[in-house]
């Protein structure tokens, strides 16, 4: 399994419209391309004069699953995020290799 983390700043006066736009819009429209098994929002815990961080970390099945959907499908929504909120954001991705689970 892979994760698949972006990691978004948005400024404290975008925020609830953002938030509210990745969870009604954006999100959905990620989780419709059939790439990944789910997805969760979370807001960092963390104080930022210039905004409020979260990470919206979603779960692939597999690399090339992901390398598809980065190169071929994450640009136009990249694009229209970008059109939307442009100048009010600063975000950075990371991916990480599920390695093992424990659960209680």
């Amino acid at each position: 399994m892979i994760l698949y983390n972006v990691t978004v700043i948005i400024e404290h006066k975008s925020e609830k419209e953002w938030l509210n736009w990745m969870e009604e819009k954006h999100i959905p429209d990620v989780m419709n391309t059939e790439h990944f098994l789910e997805c969760r929002i979370s807001a960092i815990q963390a104080q930022d004069e210039g905004g409020q961080s979260y990470a919206i970390t979603y779960l692939c099945e597999n690399q090339e699953k992901l390398d598809y959907y980065i190169e071929h499908l994450s640009p136009a929504l990249q694009d229209e995020h970008n059109a939307k909120f442009g100048g009010k954001f600063a975000a950075f991705r990371t991916i990480m290799e599920v390695k093992n689970e424990f659960k209680v």
